[in-house]
C-alpha cells in the first residue's frame, strides 16, 4: 500500500477513536488502549506534516511505513473485535487483550525506536535547511532590475554562469599534472588501502585543499566504491559539534533528519569497532582547524572513511596518513593568472611580459592569491600594475606560516577597488565562516549603510564576483518537488574573510568602522569588555556567540552604528541591551543557526528603534506584537524566515498599520504555524511587496486584500492548503507579478482577476488544474500580460491564448525534480 493512500485514508485517527471507546468499555485492554492513545496521540500532528510536505521518501522508508501502515490497519481491525466482543465471553477478551499489548509494544517500538516517527515529519524540513535558504528575490530581480543584463539572460543569472564556467576553465589550467597527481594519492589511500579509517588533505591556505576534496567527492571511481554514500561538512573555526556529530550518525544510519533535530539517539563519545559495520561510507571533513574537535568527529566504524582537509598536520595516531598539496609549477601559475588577468592562458602580445612574470611569481604558486591578484589587475594601466608589483615586492617568501603574509599580499586587490565597492567587500566578515549569506540580507544592508539603490548594490555584488572576492552561488531548491527555482546566495573562501577582518580589525577598537567578532565563543571579547569607558564608534556591529543571557551582556554605547548583525546557536537568547544606546540603527538582523526556533527575550528594546528600516528575523520565536509594545514608524522591510510566527499575529491585539506604518515589503518564509493572515494586514496602505512562501499551513488570504491598491508584487509560492484566492484581488489595480506556483490545491481563479490592468508577469508552475475553459477566458482579458511561467502539460491552453494576446511570452517550467 503507498504511503501516501495509508495517510489519506486517516488509519490512525479512525483507530484513536475505536481506542476511546474501548478503555471506556473494556476493563482489560484499558490499559493497552490508554498507552496506545498516547502513542497514536503523538505521532497524529506528524503523520499531517507528512501528508503535505510532498516529499517523496526512500525506498527503504517507504517499505517500512508500508509495514506500519499494515500494522494500525490489524489494530484497526483488532478494535473493532474488543469493542464487538461481548462481556460474558472471558477467554475470548482473554486474547484480545493479549493482542492488544502486543499492538501496543509494536506501536511503541516504532514511535520510540531509530526510525522514530517524529524523524520522518522532519524530512522536509531537513531538506530546505541543508541548503539553509530560499529563492526571496526572483520576482523582485525580474521586476526591478529587467534593464540590467549581463549577456543574453537576467544579471544575476549570467553572472553566476559565468562563475561557473571561470570555476571550470580554472579546473582545467591547474587539472593537469598536479591535480591529477593530487587526486591519484588521495584516492589510493581512500579505495585502495583498508587499512586507513582516517586521511587528510593538508595544505597552506589558498592552496586549494577544498578544491581537491571537491573533486574527489565527484569522481567516477570514488562515488561507485561508496555507492554515492558521500558527506561533505565544512566544520570551521567555531563548529557547532553536537549538530555536526548528529548529522554524520544520523548519514551513517540512515537517519539523516536525525542531524536536523535531536540528539536523542547520538551515541556518546567515540565510536569504535564494536558498533559493527554497514555500507561503504565516506565523510568529508573540510576546513577543520582543532585536534579535540577532529576526534570528535572521527567515528571508527568498519567500512566508514573520513577524509580530513586542514592547514594544520594532526598527529598519525588520528590521521593515518596524508596528501601535501602541492603549490603550482611556474607554467601553471602563468596560465591561471593569465585566465584571471586577461582571459586566456598565455601573456597577450600588447602585455609587459617582465612584469606579468614578476608579479606571478611573487603569488608563490598559490592559486587563490593567483585568481583574485590576477582578478584585479584586469583591464589596468601598466602603470597600475607596477604600483602592485612594488607592493608585492615588499611581502617575505611565503613559508607554512604565511597566513598575514598572504593577506597582506591579497589586500592589494582590494586596495584598488571603488571605494563604495571595497566597503561592501569590507562588510562580508560581518557574517559567520563557512555560512552562505542570504543575496536579500546583504542587498539590504548595503542600501542601507552606503546610500546606494539596490541596482547599484547588485552591481557591486557582480563586480565583487568578477574579481574573486566572493562567490555567487546558485542551488536548485531543494525540499519542494519538481521545482525550477534557485536561490541565490553569497559565499566567501576563508581566507578571504580573513582578508576582510583583518583589514577592518586595524587601529583602535573604539574607533573601528566595523566591530566584529571572528568567531563563535561563548562570551562577547575581552577587548569590547576593557573599552567599555568610552563609545563605539563603529557603523557595523556584530555578534557571534551560543545562547546570550541578561549577565551576559554589559553597557556599550553605539552612536554611530546603523546595522547590528546577530548571529548565534540556542534555544534562548536575550536581545542585547545595548540596542538602547543605538540611536541610528537602520537594519537589524537576527539568524539563529541552531537546530530549533529560539525564544527571543527583551524583546521591549524594539520599542527604541525609532529609524530602522529593514528587520530580519530567522528561525525564532516572533514575540507578540501589541501596539503599545512595538511600533516601528520608520520600518520598510519586514522578513521572517523559519519562524514561529502564529503568536505575534494574534488578530484580537494586532494592530499592523498602527505598529508598521510605513511598511513596504513583507516576507514570511518557511513559517510552518502561520494558517491565516491578520485582517490589519490589508490596512497596511503602504504595502508594495508580500511574499507568502512555503507555509504549508496557509489555508486563506483575507477577503478585503484588494484594498491593497500599492501592491505591486503578491508570492503564494508553495502554499498546499490554499484552496482559493478572495475576489477582491481583482482590485489590486498596481499588481505587476503574481507568484501562485506549488500552490496545489487551487482549483480555480476568480473571474475578478481579469480586472489586473497592470499584471505583467505570472508564475503557476505546477498548478495546472487551475486551466480550466472558464479561466482562459477570464486569463485572456489580462492584456498586459507579457509573460507566464507554467507546466508543459497546459502549455498548448497559453499558446491559444498568444493568439489573441500577441505580446504574451509563454516560458514552460523545467522539472528538477522527477520521481
Amino acid at each position: 500500500m503507498a504511503f501516501n493512500d495509508f495517510f489519506a485514508g486517516e488509519i490512525a485517527t479512525e483507530l484513536l477513536k475505536q481506542l476511546v471507546a474501548i478503555s471506556r468499555k473494556s476493563c482489560l485492554c484499558k490499559s493497552s488502549a490508554d498507552s496506545l492513545i498516547t502513542s497514536i496521540d503523538e505521532l497524529l500532528p506528524i503523520i499531517d506534516e507528512i501528508k503535505y510536505s510532498g516529499v517523496e521518501l526512500s525506498a527503504i522508508r517507504q517499505s517500512q511505513l508500508d509495514r506500519f501502515s499494515e500494522t494500525l490497519r490489524g489494530g484497526l481491525e483488532l478494535a473493532r473485535k474488543v469493542l464487538a466482543s461481548g462481556r460474558w465471553n472471558v477467554y475470548k477478551n482473554l486474547q484480545l487483550a493479549r493482542k492488544m499489548e502486543k499492538l501496543e509494544k509494536q506501536v511503541s517500538r516504532f514511535v520510540s525506536g531509530p526510525m522514530q516517527a517524529h524523524l520522518l515529519a522532519d524530512v522536509h524540513h531537513m531538506r530546505f535547511e541543508t541548503m539553509e535558504r530560499f529563492d526571496r528575490l526572483e520576482g523582485r530581480l525580474e521586476q526591478k532590475l529587467n534593464s540590467m543584463k549581463i549577456g543574453a539572460g537576467g544579471w544575476v543569472e549570467e553572472a553566476v554562469k559565468r562563475m561557473e564556467v571561470e570555476e571550470e576553465a580554472s579546473l582545467g589550467i591547474i587539472g593537469g599534472v598536479g591535480l591529477d597527481l593530487g587526486k591519484n594519492k588521495v584516492k589510493k589511500m581512500i579505495i585502495g588501502r583498508d587499512d586507513l579509517s582516517v586521511v587528510g588533505i593538508w595544505g597552506i591556505g589558498g592552496s586549494g585543499k577544498t578544491t581537491l576534496a571537491n573533486e574527489i567527492c565527484k569522481d567516477n571511481q570514488v562515488r561507485s566504491h561508496f555507492n554515492d554514500r558521500i558527506l561533505f561538512l565544512t566544520v570551521s573555526q567555531s563548529p557547532d559539534l553536537q549538530q555536526l556529530r548528529a548529522r554524520i550518525w544520523g548519514f551513517l544510519t540512515g537517519n539523516e533528519a536525525m542531524g536536523y533535530t535531536n540528539n536523542l539517539f547520538l551515541p556518546q563519545g567515540k565510536l569504535q569497532g564494536e558498533w559493527g559495520s554497514g555500507p561503504r561510507t565516506l565523510v568529508v571533513l573540510d576546513d577543520v582547524w582543532s585536534l579535540s574537535v577532529l576526534e570528535q568527529l572521527v567515528f571508527r566504524i568498519p567500512t566508514y572513511k573520513t577524509l580530513v582537509v586542514s592547514r594544520f598536520k594532526f598527529p598519525t595516531t588520528v590521521v593515518h596518513e596524508v596528501y601535501k598539496v602541492e603549490l603550482l609549477r611556474e607554467d601553471e601559475s602563468l596560465s591561471l593568472f593569465c585566465h584571471s588577468a586577461f582571459g586566456q592562458t598565455s601573456i597577450p602580445p600588447t602585455a609587459n611580459e617582465s612584469l606579468v612574470k614578476q608579479i606571478v611569481n611573487e603569488c608563490k604558486g598559490l592559486p587563490l592569491a593567483l585568481k583574485v591578484i590576477g582578478s584585479s589587475l584586469r583591464d589596468q594601466p601598466e602603470m597600475y600594475w607596477a604600483s602592485a608589483k612594488k607592493r608585492l615586492l615588499r611581502g617575505e617568501p611565503i613559508c607554512e606560516s604565511h597566513e598575514n603574509k598572504l593577506l597582506e599580499r591579497m589586500a592589494i586587490s582590494v586596495e584598488y577597488l571603488n571605494k563604495k565597492v571595497k566597503e561592501c567587500f569590507l562588510d562580508l566578515g560581518s557574517f559567520p565562516e563557512d555560512k552562505k549569506i542570504p543575496l536579500d540580507v546583504l542587498i539590504n544592508m548595503w542600501v542601507e549603510i552606503h546610500d546606494i539603490d539596490e541596482e547599484e548594490a547588485f552591481a557591486i555584488l557582480v563586480e565583487l564576483a568578477d574579481k574573486n572576492l566572493l562567490t555567487l552561488v546558485k542551488d536548485a531548491r531543494v525540499g519542494d518537488a519538481y521545482s525550477s527555482f534557485y536561490e541565490i546566495c553569497v559565499t566567501q573562501h576563508d581566507v578571504l574573510r580573513d582578508l576582510a577582518l583583518h583589514l577592518s580589525n586595524r587601529g583602535d577598537v573604539n574607533e573601528r568602522k566595523r566591530l566584529l567578532m571572528p568567531r563563535r565563543d561563548i562570551e562577547l571579547p575581552r577587548e569590547w569588555e576593557r573599552n567599555t569607558d568610552q563609545p563605539f564608534n563603529a557603523q557595523i556591529v556584530s555578534v557571534h556567540t551560543g545562547e546570550m543571557r541578561e549577565m551576559d551582556w554589559f553597557r556599550m554605547e553605539f552612536p554611530k552604528a546603523e546595522v547590528l548583525v546577530l548571529n548565534f546557536s540556542s534555544n534562548e537568547y536575550f536581545l542585547p541591551p545595548f540596542i538602547d544606546d543605538m540611536p541610528k540603527l537602520k537594519a537589524l538582523i537576527v539568524i539563529n543557526y541552531g537546530t530549533t526556533e529560539a525564544i527571543l527575550k527583551n524583546f521591549s528594546v524594539f520599542t527604541n528603534l525609532a529609524r530602522l528600516r529593514s528587520l530580519w528575523l530567522e528561525k525564532v520565536w516572533v514575540p507578540q506584537l501589541t501596539n503599545p509594545t512595538v511600533r516601528m514608524k520608520n520600518l520598510h522591510k519586514l522578513s521572517m524566515v523559519l519562524c514561529k510566527v502564529s503568536n505575534s499575529f494574534n488578530p484580537s491585539v494586532l494592530d499592523l498599520p498602527l505598529i508598521f506604518p510605513c511598511l513596504s515589503e513583507l516576507i514570511i518564509d518557511h513559517c510552518d504555524d502561520l494558517i491565516k493572515l491578520p485582517l490589519s494586514i490589508c490596512e497596511v496602505n503602504t504595502l508594495e511587496s508580500l511574499s507568502i512562501t512555503n507555509c504549508h499551513r496557509l489555508c486563506e488570504l483575507p477577503a478585503d486584500l484588494g484594498i491593497l491598491k500599492k501592491l505591486e508584487i503578491l508570492r503564494l509560492y508553495a502554499c498546499p492548503e490554499l484552496k482559493k484566492l478572495p475576489p477582491s484581488i481583482g482590485e489590486l489595480i498596481g499588481l505587476k507579478y503574481l507568484d501562485i506556483s506549488q500552490c496545489v490545491n487551487l482549483r480555480c481563479l476568480p473571474r475578478e482577476i481579469g480586472k489586473l490592468a497592470s499584471l505583467e508577469k505570472m508564475d503557476m508552475r505546477e498548478c495546472s488544474q487551475i486551466m480550466s475553459p472558464s479561466t482562459q477566458t477570464t486569463l485572456s482579458k489580462l492584456k498586459s500580460l507579457r509573460r507566464v511561467i507554467c507546466d508543459d502539460e497546459v502549455s498548448w491552453q497559453w499558446r491559444n491564448l498568444e493568439k489573441t494576446m500577441p505580446d504574451l511570452y509563454v516560458q514552460v517550467a523545467e522539472k528538477w525534480f522527477h520521481k
